[in-house]
């Protein structure tokens, strides 16, 4: 069966949300020096899938990770693990909370020696519910509105938004609209959402940023006069 108008209209909105949020975090992750790890070709593993295993065994896929050391060919220290979900509707909130909830929680018991950030960067519609069940798990959330992200997109004279009883001729009017769109629209349209985000994203990255700066580096051991003194941690 094709596919309809509409859920590809939703994977278009949700491509572009996850361009922006990679280039947002590759730039938090070129800052500290650290490489940045999300869906595509790596020689350091044999799929392309990110996935790193819990103390229990289970592999958990993921969306983007930050190594400290980590490169194309070798892979490094999780400094953070950061899951992202987008979604027009609040249906399934919940149980996408709890799918999160069950990626990054294991994870962070078995690395917790290293001390990861665990992200959240959800976009479109969730329920108040759903954002207090992550924080209450000691999560960070960045959250980009719905109407935001359709505000965004009439910076190009498209108008994004829709809903259930949305017609397929509307659905294919804007897909065709979007394909018309240069590079350097689709520019535009991120960096309309950056400034509209602006405050919620500084907030995030700065939350990453304090994180980074409380993981602790390496740990040296002094010997004074034949005394071994307290470990020294380098931060």
């Amino acid at each position: 069966m094709a596919e309809s108008y509409s859920h590809k209209w939703g994977q278009i909105i949700g491509n572009l949300i996850q361009e922006f949020i990679r280039e947002t975090l590759q730039g938090v992750a070129d800052e500290h020096g650290f490489y940045l790890d999300y869906q595509k070709k790596r020689k350091a593993r044999t799929s392309k899938k990110v996935s790193w295993q819990d103390r229990y065994g289970n592999f958990h896929d993921l969306d983007y990770v930050l190594e400290r050391g980590g490169n194309e060919d070798t892979r490094g220290l999780p400094v953070a693990f950061i899951e992202t979900a987008w979604r027009r509707y609040t249906k399934h909130s919940r149980n996408k909370a709890q799918e999160i909830e069950g990626a990054l929680i294991p994870l962070s018991e078995t690395y917790s020696n290293l001390n990861p950030f665990l992200g959240v960067i959800l976009a479109g519609v969730f329920t108040k519910g759903a954002l207090e069940q992550l924080e209450s798990k000691g999560f960070k959330i960045l959250y980009l509105k719905y109407e935001h992200i359709i505000q965004a997109f009439t910076s190009v004279s498209i108008n994004a938004s829709f809903n259930e009883s949305t017609a397929e001729t509307e659905f294919q009017d804007k897909i065709n609209r979007w394909n018309n769109l240069s590079a350097e629209d689709i520019a535009s349209v991120k960096a309309q959402l950056l400034s509209l985000e602006k405050t919620s994203i500084d907030i995030f990255v700065n939350d990453i940023n304090k994180s980074f700066s409380r993981q602790i580096q390496s740990v040296s051991i002094i010997v004074l006069h034949g005394l071994m003194a307290l470990p020294y941690l380098a931060c």
